[in-house]
């Protein structure tokens, strides 16, 4: 396995939809063509976005979106997951932090996921999140 990293926002709409398919984050039987062909939008208005590829092959990205001074919040990080468990995730918030080395960095996950920030750095916060759910999801 030979990784590389890559800072680009226009990433292949095709396979950044496989890779949400692989993780569990878009559903192949809902998502339209027209969606498909969007797919990387939000990578493209985000600030950050760092993608690790295998031989032409998206593997894993990992979009931030920061006032590039005192927040940046870490959106979509991403890993197939037959690459999963090879230090692709942490090596994509690495470079991403070290993009904005002096901010305050956030994150949403779930349970099941939260060890995966605490073991790279990352603190549970008292802060209360809410949200208005995107009519995509």
């Amino acid at each position: 396995m030979n990784i590389t990293y890559k800072i680009i926002k226009d990433l292949p709409n095709e396979q950044l939809y496989k890779l949400f398919v692989a993780v569990g984050w878009a559903d192949e039987e809902s998502t339209t063509q027209t969606m498909i062909d969007k797919f990387n939008k939000p990578f493209l208005n985000s600030t950050i976005v760092i993608s690790a590829w295998d031989d032409g092959v998206l593997v894993g990205c990992v979009r931030v979106l920061s006032d590039l001074m005192f927040r940046s919040v870490i959106y979509d990080l991403a890993v197939l997951p037959e690459y999963q468990g090879n230090g692709i995730g942490k090596e994509l918030v690495r470079r991403c932090r070290e993009q904005v080395s002096n901010s305050e960095w956030l994150v949403g996950t779930t349970t099941e996921r939260a060890s995966f920030y605490e073991n790279i750095g990352f603190k549970l916060c008292d802060d209360v999140f809410f949200n208005v759910p995107c009519k995509w999801c």
